[in-house]
Parts: C-alpha cells; structure tokens; sequence
C-alpha cells in the first residue's frame, strides 16, 4: 500500500493493530504506533484496545498503561484489555486499584470484567477479594451469567471453599461443558476422588460430550489412586469418541499409567509422534524416575536437548533426581553444568534437586554450598537440607538447620517436624526430641497427623515405648501412617504380640492396611523369630488383600529364613522374586550366612554384592569374616586384594551415648573424648571384673595359623 504511495487513513490502523496483535508482531506494532502519531492521526478506543493488548501480552506492561492514559474515550473493552494486562503480569495491586478506577467513571463492567477478577481471586488464594466481586456481579445482576458463574466456581474451588462452588452449582439454570469441566476440577483439586468419577458420569448421562480439558481434569485422580482399571476405561471411551488427543491430554495419559506402575503402556503413549513439547518429556522422565528407570529417564533428557527444545525446571529436577538415583556424580555434575552455562534460574525446585543429587552421591559438602549461594529458599529447600543431613549421619547439622529455619523467618510444616526428629532418631538424643515435642505442643501442630506420627517414631527409636503410645493415645484423629507407626514401635522392641494386636484393632476401627502396614508386622515377626506369623501375614498381604510384594518386604522374608537358619528357603524367596534383587536383599542374606556360617551362599551372595554396591566396605569385611571362619584363609585373602584393587576403604564404625543430655560420639581406639583417661580406666576396671568371672573373649576374626598380614 505505502510502495503505490497510498497513504493510509483512520480506517487503515484498526485492523493493522490487530494483524499486529494476531501475529504477536510487537515491533511491526510499536512501528504503527509511531506512524500513527506522526500521521497526526487520533488513537480511537478500538486502535487503543488492540495496542493495549498487543504490550501486556509480550510484557510491556508500562507501554500499554502509557497509551491507555493517552486515551480520552475508554469502552469497557480497553478497560478490560488493561485489567487483563495487569492481571497476567501478576500486579494484583495495579488490577484492583484499576477496577476501582473504573467503578468512578460511567462505564459499566461485563461479564468479562469480574471474570478478570475472578481469575486473579483465585490465582493469588484472594479470597475476601472473590467475595467481594461475587457481591458485586449480584448487584449487577450477572452472578448466573455463565462466564462469570464458572469464574466463580473456580475461585471458590481453589480458594478451598468447594462447597460454596458446588452449591453455586445447583443454582445455576444451565450448565455448559465449562461448568462440568470446572466441577470436575474442583474435586480432584480438592481431594474428592470418588465425587469426580461421579460427576464425570453425571455429565455424560445429562447429555454432556467430555473434551481433552475434561479428561485432562479427571486423570490426575487416577494417578492419585493409582487406579488402572479406572484409566483403561478412561483411554478407551477416548479412543472410541475420537477426543483429540492433545499434548495436555497425552501428558495426563502417560502420568496416569505410570503412577499405576504400567510403563509399557506410557512408553507406548510417549512414543506415538514427534517430540515437540517440554511438558511430556517432563512427565515422561518424572515417571521413568518413579519407576525405577533412571538410564531411561536420562535417555529421554538426551532426546530433548537433540530436538533442540529447551527444558523447563520441572524437566531438569526430574533428572536430577534419576542422576540420584544410581549416585551417577558425573552425570550430575554435568546437568549442574548445563543448569549454570544455561543461564537457568536456580529456583527453589531446581537447587532442591540439585542439592539432594549431591547428597545422595556422597557429597553433602557441595550440597551444603549450592544451599547457601539460593537467593530464596521456601520450606522445601530447608526440609531437604534437614534430610540430607539426617541421612548423612550428620544429625547434629540436622537439628541446627532446623533452628535456623524459625531465625530466617521460614515457617515450618509437618516436613521440617518430621525431618528433624528423624535426625534424633540417628543420635539418638531423646532431650532434642522432647524439645521438638515441646515446639509441636506450643506451635500447634499436634493436631498434624504426620508430626505426630513421625514423634511416636522418634520415641520408639529412642527406648521411650511408653512416651510414643501416650502421643498415640492422645491423637485427636489417626490415619494408616499413625497406625503403622505404633505397629512398627511395639515390632522394634520386640512386643510381636501387642503389634499384631494393634494390626487387628486398625482393621477393627476399618482402617485399610497398605504396603507400609504389612512391611511392619513382617518387621516385627522377623525381630521376635516368628517364621510361621511371618509366612501367614506374607500371605494374607498377597492373597487377601492383593498387595504385591515390594523389595522390603522379600528382604524381611529373607531376614525371617536366614536368622531361623532357613538358609535354603532364604535363598528360594531370593530366586522367586519377580524383580532383580537388590544389594540390600543380597547383604540380608550375607548377614545370615555370616551367623549360620554358610560359605558357599555367602559367596554367592558376596559375588552379587560386588557388582551392585562395589564401594561398600561392609559386604568385604563380612564375606572375609565368614571365610576367617570357616578358616579359608586363601578366600580371605582374594577378598582383601580385591578390596585394595578397587580402591574400597573400610568406613569406621561410629557409637553415641547420650548422658545428661549431652551426645558422645566414639570410634574404635578413639582417644579424642576430653574424658578418655577415665572412660578407658573404667573399661579396664570391667574387663578385670569380667575376666574373674570366667570370661573368655572370643576374637572377632580368628587369627592366620601363620600370622596374616593385611
């Protein structure tokens, strides 16, 4: 049009902008804007609606409230353009103070107005700000409007006021997919599982056609329980209606079949077309991780950087995370790498990932340095340092990260209780314990299940039975966990009888034991002998409640053989286990062989170990223990040689006893304690004691004839 040397008139501009906006062309529309003016041309309220929103929409936010000011007509079209600028630039301030602008004019505010508002309500948790806007679209008489209906619904779902959107709901004199798809949201956010299936029914049967949105909803409440019936179903009326499979509901396709464990079948999903979105990669390798399959999940990160699509933080934590998975350093490193070359933001998401990667392979110092260099740091990030301590056999670093939280002005949750009493439970310290206790009373979070639960635990492992039944007691509510955390307290200490009468109040009370439930009565049967029990509860577990067996709870029924001397039937449960036994089933039966003096399972077993944890001093010394036994010296010999090979040093053993609540910590010939002189004169003093009393020791590894050397 400019190349023939028409000049553009007032007209031209109007549809120009929108091209503009259409295209999400901001230079070629900030171009127009300066030839508008320089043409000496007005901006009407349509050229200005269009600008407006071609500026918030690419974030130039201050660019569009410059010409909405310029404006001296304004519909409530360029009002809501301006609100709508506002509100997805997150200046939930500047969106209120703006409507209130508007509410003084003569314009008057639509449906898409108080919509606007709404959303923001419900995005910021703005409740009393939702309540007011409800108020105010009744007086206007547009609360049965349907967009401003479905709004509200969606506010109040998310504001955790589902029974306000339920009952606005009922009164609403005609619902649009919109509405269901909104209901069916506000359950499944809302922990209502069962009541989603059903109104998911209820739209069908009241004539509804389900989208992708609906089913996209409703899937996450399949994972969530886990309910792969439920999901078939669920992908077959898909397939059989011929809903579009998006990528949002091909992403909810393939976490609902993992989290139901069939891999097979969300591989199969994943792998149908081209890989072009970051989010089903990210579901894909976090499912992949749940799963197990970390070198998969790491594969799938490759293939995403090879189609050049650049990953969120959710993609690189999930693969952080499988990085932990093998204690795969290298490769951690490397993505630590990428995350830094890459410019990526380290987020509280991604420095958590990252610091719990380096903890998991050994590295709690690099852990500890990436934690201080976060600029902000929520409760997780602090909840997660507590447990790389605690899992480091760093407790006292523990509990000090958990004072720091209250000075830094995070506030705590149920996680940060949990944690830190974890980290009692490793001292053990029963006074850090009580004070934690004590901080549970005055915060009031013993009306958290989860906190209490997680108390009854530290008293247990603390000696204190008595202390972990009153909290039990004297819980207002129990669910499984508390349930389970009794259970395992009275197994610990050997109460089989009281555990397993516990076990059958639970059921009593119609509470479903879970996985958690059976490993403790396993636990508990294996702590007082009981083979018979154990083999009974193994089946009521599979058979009656068809639960299938995980890796703990064949390293109990391992355990249970093993220590009775079923050395045969210990090793039948190995070769029958439908999944590659771990190190920690391998070195359950090493551990028996050892009692039972079995040399050629132990090697067996010591053969497996080797491959699977070879940096692990233990499984050494106890094989070459074993063969010192038997008196194969030639055996003991080839371990420790294969030991100096592979560079294994043997971790010293470390003890702690707790006295006027102060910890002592003590290695073997460790001379450090300022009161060693007197503790090792009083050991003496036992010894001659004990030796008068016809005490002979037993060397803990019988000597070479010929005097070995090591």
């Amino acid at each position: 049009m400019l190349g023939y040397g028409v000049n553009p008139d007032m007209y031209t501009f109007p549809s120009l902008i929108k091209a503009c906006g259409g295209l999400n062309n901001l230079k070629f529309g900030k171009m127009v804007y300066c030839m508008i003016y320089e043409m000496g041309f007005e901006i009407d309220v349509f050229v200005g609606s269009a600008l407006v929103k071609l500026y918030a929409d690419n974030g130039w936010i201050d660019d569009a409230r410059c010409v909405f000011d310029r404006l001296s007509q304004r519909d409530c079209v360029l009002w809501n353009a301006m609100l709508n600028g506002y509100a997805k630039c997150g200046e939930v301030d500047c969106v209120t103070s703006l409507f209130r602008e508007m509410r003084n004019t003569e314009t008057k505010a639509n449906s898409v107005t108080y919509a606007c508002l709404l959303s923001v309500s419900a995005a910021e948790g703005m409740m009393t700000l939702g309540v007011q806007i409800h108020g105010i679209a009744i007086r206007c008489g547009l609360e049965l409007d349907s967009l401003v209906s479905n709004s509200l619904m969606a506010m109040y779902s998310k504001c955790g006021m589902f029974s306000s959107a339920r009952r606005l709901f009922g009164f609403m004199p005609r619902t649009d997919l919109v509405s269901w798809n909104g209901m069916i949201v506000g359950y499944v956010q809302n922990g209502f599982m069962k009541e989603a299936s059903e109104c998911l029914y209820e739209a069908i049967l009241a004539g509804v056609k389900p989208d992708s949105i609906t089913f996209s909803s409703f899937l996450p409440s399949v994972s969530e329980s886990a309910d792969l019936k439920r999901g078939k179903e669920i992908h077959g009326y898909i397939i059989r209606n011929s809903v579009c499979l998006d990528l949002f509901l091909k992403s909810a396709l393939i976490d609902a079949y993992f989290k139901c464990r069939e891999v097979e079948m969300a591989l199969n999903i994943f792998s149908r077309g081209v890989i072009t979105d970051v989010g089903m990669c990210t579901v894909t390798i976090s499912g992949l991780v749940l799963n197990g399959l970390t070198d998969d999940a790491l594969e799938v990160f490759r293939q995403l950087l090879q189609n050049k699509i650049i990953p969120n933080e959710l993609s690189i934590s999930s693969t952080l995370t499988a990085c932990s998975g093998f204690a795969a350093l290298k490769l951690g490193k490397e993505l630590h790498g990428y995350v830094l070359k890459n410019g990526v933001d380290i987020t509280c998401h991604v420095g958590t990932a990252i610091t719990g990667m380096y903890t998991k392979c050994g590295r709690v110092d690099l852990a500890q340095q990436i934690f201080k260099t976060m600029s902000n740091r929520d409760v997780v990030c602090w909840n997660a340092m507590i447990t790389s301590y605690a899992q480091s056999s760093k407790p006292h670093e523990a509990i000090d990260i958990f004072r720091q939280i209250g000075i830094n002005g995070v506030k705590y949750d149920s996680v940060s209780i949990s944690a830190a009493l974890s980290a009692c439970t490793n001292i053990p310290a029963l006074h850090y314990g009580k004070e934690i206790h004590g901080f549970v009373v005055k915060r009031d979070f013993n009306f958290d299940i989860f906190a209490e639960s997680a108390l009854i635990d530290m008293y247990a492992k603390c000696g204190n039975l008595d202390h972990a039944h009153r909290v039990f007691d004297t819980m207002p509510l129990k669910n499984e966990v508390a349930w389970n955390s009794i259970i395992s307290a009275y197994g610990m200490h050997g109460h089989l009888k009281k555990s397993l009468s516990l076990f059958h109040e639970m059921l009593e009370k119609r509470f479903c034991p879970d996985h958690v439930t059976f490993l403790c009565i396993l636990s508990a049967c294996v702590h007082a002998g009981h083979v018979r029990d154990g083999i009974h509860y193994f089946r009521l577990m599979t058979e009656e409640y068809g639960i299938e067996p995980q890796m703990e709870h064949y390293a109990c029924m391992v355990d249970l053989f093993g220590r009775a001397g079923h050395m045969a039937q210990a090793y039948e449960t190995i070769k029958s286990m439908p999944f590659s036994p771990d190190a920690g089933v391998w070195g359950t039966l090493l551990g028996a062989c050892r009692v039972h003096g079995h040399v050629e399972l132990a090697e067996l077993a010591g053969r497996q170990l080797f491959e699977l944890d070879p940096q692990n001093s233990g499984y050494y010394v106890l094989l070459s223990n074993i063969l010192a036994d038997a008196g194969q010296w030639a055996g003991v010999l080839r371990v420790r040689k294969l030991m100096k090979e592979k560079g294994v040093q043997k971790a010293p053993g470390y003890s702690w006893i707790d006295v006027n609540n102060i910890t002592s910590m003590f290695v073997a010939s460790d001379e450090s304690h300022p009161k060693s002189v007197q503790i090792y004169s009083v050991l003496n003093n036992l010894l001659l004691e004990l030796r008068r009393e016809g005490y002979v020791p037993k060397l803990y590894l019988p000597m070479h004839p010929h005097t070995m050397v090591v």
